[in-house]
């Protein structure tokens, strides 16, 4: 079952949305990894370096608020640094709450212990001076600075450690999130580009599927328009063009339908003129010859306008009946050896006394050599008559009208011309110029004709295995080709 035009459009559609809501998920993937490294490190690595940093502080200031206590014995140094030791202590507490690593847990335990230590130290050095009621201040010995100092620098080494390695993660999340920043914008690119080329070769695929059918369509539109009635157009398309076809092919079997009744028609009805015709044309000779008396003036120009006008209609009466044989595979041709030049002779001749009234030179050039062809040459004739007739009809007076034999002897074809010095062929019209009944929209005054030469002609040529086609620009004449193969001469064998 074949998917429709609108199933199509929409199944294209959903298909690259699909394919753009994959890459935008991906994009999004990748943004809010790179939000929860950013987000870990505004909210964990820096705060706990910042705090980190406000101990160390804290404990400079507890070192200087201890050397003042002992050295003036005033209880507000003593309060300032056990304030500044307890806040010390509930910033470490705070730390300890928040820290994830084993290393940072590790290195703020040993803070607090070496906190205590120190406490310790401080506590059993007042406690011992305090006993010494006699003297004026505390003792600071040697050993007790000494430790003090130790322990304080031990403090400092073990949050300058825990600084590190905050910064150091710091450092490495930077490094990994420019690195996954930089690969998400490289993946996210090229994704992007094979999904546009993706959606572009599917919509151009979906637009191929339609507009194949429409093109296969439109050719078949202009072959029934040129009136290739026969043939029937077969494709896979969507459904709404398949009733579209179906129906063109219809209107086509109608059209040959009609076709063949007015083909049957004419030929049926030139057929049962064809012998009253001749009756009336051998009637009219017969009194042109004063056989039943002698003929005034006046009857004798009636009767020659008669015996013209018989003339012609039996002219037209046996074209439709040829190409009524022609069409209906019918005719029958002789083929032999001709000397085309010869025939060329003869149909100029037919037509040499009509041009001299016209003032109209005709012109034959050619190679030098025969050229002969295999071909019918009674049919030849017709032909080249229909074409030397067209050329004087349509020539001005005191025009030339000429006829160029070209053989081409590598190519084994022979080029036949006949041009006019009229007023050309409109370039609407060329297309149709060799369809039967068709005269274009040239016209000349007195020289009305059938339409049907040059659709004889065409039939002909074709039949000769040659090729015809019109080369004119308006008002500058036409000139009519066509091309048969080359033969041998008859006796002689030469071309």
């Amino acid at each position: 079952m074949r998917l429709s035009i609108f199933s199509r459009l929409v199944l294209t559609s959903l298909v690259i949305i699909a394919v753009m809501g994959g890459v935008n998920l991906y994009a999004l993937f990748q943004l809010r990894q790179l939000t929860a490294m950013s987000t870990q490190m505004a909210s964990y690595h820096y705060p706990a370096v910042e705090s980190a940093k406000r101990l160390l502080g804290s404990l400079y200031a507890q070192q200087n608020s201890e050397k003042k206590f002992l050295a003036t014995k005033d209880p507000t140094f003593r309060t300032n640094l056990t304030e500044e030791v307890e806040e010390f202590q509930r910033v470490l507490h705070l730390l300890r709450g928040q820290e994830s690593s084993t290393r940072g847990l590790t290195l703020l335990q040993e803070t607090g212990e070496l906190l205590k230590e120190r406490s310790r130290l401080f506590n059993s050095t007042v406690q011992a001076a305090t006993q010494a009621a006699t003297r004026s201040t505390y003792p600071a010995t040697l050993d007790y600075e000494s430790r003090r100092d130790s322990l304080t620098d031990r403090m400092s080494f073990t949050l300058q450690n825990y600084i590190d390695l905050h910064e150091a993660r710091v450092s490495v999340g930077v490094t990994e999130s420019r690195a996954s920043a930089a690969q998400a914008e490289a993946v996210t690119e090229q994704l992007v580009l094979v999904a546009l080329m993706f959606g572009l070769g599917l919509a151009g695929l979906a637009s191929y599927t339609i507009l194949r059918p429409l093109r296969e369509l439109q050719g078949h539109i202009k072959q029934i328009g040129q009136g290739n009635f026969g043939a029937s157009l077969t494709i896979k398309a969507p459904a709404e063009l398949r009733e579209l076809v179906d129906s063109v092919n219809w209107m086509g079997q109608k059209l040959q339908e009609i076709d063949e009744m007015k083909t049957d028609f004419l030929a049926h009805v030139s057929h049962e003129l064809r012998t009253p015709m001749a009756s009336i044309q051998e009637g009219t000779n017969l009194l042109l010859d004063e056989i039943p008396g002698p003929l005034m003036p006046e009857q004798r120009m009636t009767l020659r306008i008669m015996a013209d006008s018989s003339k012609r209609l039996m002219h037209l009466i046996a074209t439709i009946l040829d190409l009524s044989k022609m069409e209906a595979g019918m005719m029958e041709y002789r083929f032999v050896p001709v000397d085309l030049q010869r025939i060329v002779d003869i149909s100029i001749n037919k037509i040499r006394l009509l041009a001299d009234s016209k003032h109209v030179q005709l012109v034959l050039e050619h190679a030098g050599q025969r050229a002969w062809v295999k071909a019918d040459a009674s049919r030849l004739e017709q032909v080249l008559d229909n074409l030397l007739s067209n050329a004087l009809k349509f020539s001005p007076e005191g025009g030339v009208v000429k006829v160029y034999l070209k053989p081409d002897l590598q190519a084994g074809v022979l080029e036949v011309s006949v041009s006019d010095t009229g007023p050309g062929i409109a370039s609407e019209d060329l297309p149709h110029i060799f369809e039967r009944f068709y005269q274009g929209r040239t016209k000349v005054k007195q020289t009305a004709g059938s339409g049907l030469g040059l659709a004889l002609v065409k039939n002909v040529v074709e039949a000769h295995g040659g090729r015809i086609w019109i080369e004119s620009e308006r008002g500058k004449g036409a000139t009519v080709r066509f091309i048969l193969r080359l033969t041998k001469s008859e006796g002689k064998g030469e071309p």
